[in-house]
C-alpha cells in the first residue's frame, strides 16, 4: 500500500499559524523584509510594521530551576528573570542555552513563537499585554509576525499573566 503524501503547508504558514487556524482564533499575519544586520529582531518588527514597541512582544526561553520556560515580554523592555521564576513558582532563572531553546521549540532564534512549539512549555505573558486589544508576536519565522488578542494568546499557550517585563 502506498503512503499518502504529506500535505504541504500553505505558503507563509508556520506551526504557529497552523495552530491558530486549527483553534479557530482570529489573527492577522504581518510580513516584512527581515534585515540580517538588524540589531534587534523585535525592534525591527515594530519599526517595519509601524506598531508601537509596547505592543510587539518577544518570545524568550529561560531555564527556571532546570525547566525550560517561555517568557513573552514587550520588545521595548527586558525580561525580569527573578519575576519570571516567581511567576512559575521557581527560585532561580537564567536565559536558556540557545541551542536548547531552538531544539525544544522547533524554531530558530529571532523567530521563536510562543505558539505551535514542538514541545509545550510553561509560558508567562507580561501583564502589560492586557493593556492592548491586540499584540504582535513572532509567527515562527524572522520577518513574520502574528497579531491577536492577548487573551487568545494566553489561552492557546496556557500562559499566565504576570509582571515579568521591565523598562517597557
Amino acid at each position: 500500500m502506498a503512503k499518502k503524501p504529506k500535505k504541504q503547508p500553505q505558503s507563509g504558514s508556520t506551526p504557529a499559524t497552523v495552530a491558530l487556524t486549527a483553534a479557530g482564533t482570529a489573527f492577522t499575519v504581518h510580513a516584512y523584509e527581515h534585515d540580517p544586520a538588524a540589531a534587534s529582531y523585535g525592534g525591527e518588527a515594530a519599526e517595519a510594521l509601524g506598531v508601537s514597541p509596547d505592543r510587539v512582544f518577544k518570545t524568550l526561553v529561560a531555564d527556571v530551576d532546570g525547566r525550560l520556560t517561555v517568557a513573552v515580554v514587550p520588545v521595548a523592555g527586558s525580561l525580569d528573570l527573578k519575576a519570571l521564576a516567581t511567576a512559575v513558582g521557581g527560585k532561580r532563572a537564567a536565559m536558556a542555552d540557545p541551542a536548547a531553546a531552538e531544539r525544544t521549540t522547533g524554531y530558530v532564534l529571532g523567530g521563536i513563537s510562543p505558539l505551535g512549539q514542538r514541545k509545550r512549555l510553561p509560558t508567562v505573558l507580561d501583564a502589560s499585554a492586557r493593556d492592548h486589544a491586540t499584540v504582535c508576536v513572532s509567527a515562527g519565522r524572522r520577518g513574520l509576525e502574528v497579531e491577536l488578542s492577548p487573551t487568545d494568546l494566553a489561552s492557546l499557550t496556557g500562559a499566565v499573566f504576570a509582571p515579568i517585563g521591565r523598562g517597557a
